[in-house]
């Protein structure tokens, strides 16, 4: 279903013209803590700005924290009242992913949402500080990392309080798109047959597969903590940056049939606030509906990534 055929609302209520506001208007969020990555910008931004006016404290990870602090300053300036704090993250680096963590965690400050929302789109062949291909490392191992160093922290968190802790991973539709065997494991590396598009929607997928086998580790351990994956939509902003003119030109072109910041962020917030989706876990959203993954979303697949994202981190410490 297109986009424009989308705008009719769904079980929720709620459709693709739906904006982060609307969807969690008079929900009081107030005493949660949160961390969105990549919220100096597009839908990161508006994720952030919107928990903050329901109440919550919003910690930034941003890789760049004098563009973080005028951000905070800006939504400080229109919101009185919001907790905002800016601490520095690259998930390109997993010394800088262990780093923030360790740092929060000295912190001693509570998690109650996880916000996985920072990426990277089709750049030209590159590797991270760690050698590994840099949209993999950085929209995958990076928040695949995060996770686990702060995984007992929204675990301890939940147990303490009568909200249940939620991990919400930003994927995209462009997790059906990957390379024609999904996750190409013996090639992540391999620069003659690297594709920007598929080797984004390869790191899209790896986000979805993320969240059903983390969601079922959680239920296995009957976790207070539930996580699920999401399509914001198809958004302008600068995560594009890295296409050719023509794209950029054919984008403009379809401008007319992509959401505005304010409803590419209504899903991560209707997934990290709202009443409706508690208990649900291990699920693909898109225009705050329940929708369907791709074929290769599946248990094999997830738990086979899981444990090769494991040998990744052990390789680079």
């Amino acid at each position: 279903m297109t986009w424009i055929f989308s705008i009719m609302k769904g079980a929720s209520g709620y459709s693709a013209n739906s904006r982060a506001e609307d969807v969690t208007n008079g929900i009081d969020a107030t005493g949660l803590t949160a961390i969105v990555t990549g919220a100096t910008s597009g839908i990161g931004l508006e994720t952030a700005r919107v928990l903050a006016l329901r109440g919550v404290h919003v910690i930034m990870a941003v890789r760049n924290v004098e563009v973080g602090q005028k951000v905070k300053a800006s939504i400080c300036e229109k919101i009185p009242n919001s907790r905002l704090d800016v601490m520095e993250l690259d998930l390109s680096s997993q010394a800088s992913v262990r780093q923030f963590a360790s740092d929060y965690i000295s912190k001693d400050l509570p998690l109650n949402i996880l916000i996985l929302n920072a990426g990277i789109m089709s750049p030209p062949f590159t590797l991270s500080k760690d050698n590994i291909e840099l949209q993999f490392a950085t929209n995958h191992l990076g928040h695949f990392l995060l996770t686990n160093l702060l995984l007992d922290t929204i675990k301890k968190t939940s147990a303490k309080s009568p909200k249940e802790g939620r991990i919400v991973i930003v994927s995209s539709e462009l997790h059906k798109m990957s390379y024609s065997e999904g996750i190409r494991f013996d090639k992540i590396n391999d620069e003659k047959s690297y594709s920007a598009f598929y080797a984004y929607g390869q790191s899209k997928l790896a986000n979805a597969l993320h969240a059903k086998e983390l969601a079922q580790r959680l239920k296995a351990e009957r976790a207070n903590v539930t996580v699920n994956s999401l399509h914001p939509g198809v958004i302008g902003t600068n995560l594009t940056r890295y296409q050719g003119t023509i794209a950029s030109a054919f984008s403009r072109i379809l401008s007319t049939f992509t959401k505005n910041i304010q409803q590419g962020a209504a899903t991560s917030c209707y997934v990290a606030l709202h009443p409706q989706v508690k208990g649900v876990s291990g699920e693909y959203f898109a225009d705050c509906n329940i929708s369907k993954a791709s074929k290769f979303v599946d248990d094999d697949l997830a738990k086979k990534l899981w444990d090769i994202s494991l040998e990744y981190l052990t390789l680079s410490k």
